[in-house]
């Protein structure tokens, strides 16, 4: 199977097969019609190799799909697409969401360099807290 093939979409039980993890990274969201340039703000992200959830101040329409650019360590710009699944109101502060979102027509090799990415800061998480 060539390297650029789109992987298949993962199930919800795929999904929750996938390691999450909470970081801090620079990201942006917008619809997928919009061409303006990406404008990547620090936020905290709960991310696996099949989708984000992240606290926002826009609301966006269940079954929408977003441009997705993530700023990773070493400067890789990563760039995906996101199904947004579901949006949750927060009470506080007011006009905040919770978005739930996967990520649709990835390419396999796209997949891999965001888990690898994903187990980095798993690693450096562990040494952080947990070394002696």
């Amino acid at each position: 199977m060539p390297s650029d093939t789109t992987a298949p979409q993962p199930s919800p039980k795929d999904r929750r097969e996938y390691y999450r993890i909470t970081v801090t990274l620079p990201i942006c969201l917008q619809p997928e019609s919009d061409t303006a340039e990406a404008t990547l703000i620090q936020r905290s992200v709960n991310i696996s190799g099949g989708g984000i959830g992240i606290t926002l101040n826009q609301v966006f329409a269940v079954n929408e799909t977003l441009s997705c650019a993530l700023l990773l360590p070493g400067e890789v710009l990563f760039k995906s697409y996101l199904e947004v699944l579901r949006v949750d109101p927060i009470p506080y502060p007011h006009n905040t969401y919770r978005l739930h979102g996967r990520f649709v027509r990835m390419a396999n090799q796209d997949r891999e360099l965001l888990i690898r990415h994903i187990m980095q800061f798993q690693r450096e998480h562990l040494n952080k807290h947990y070394s002696a």
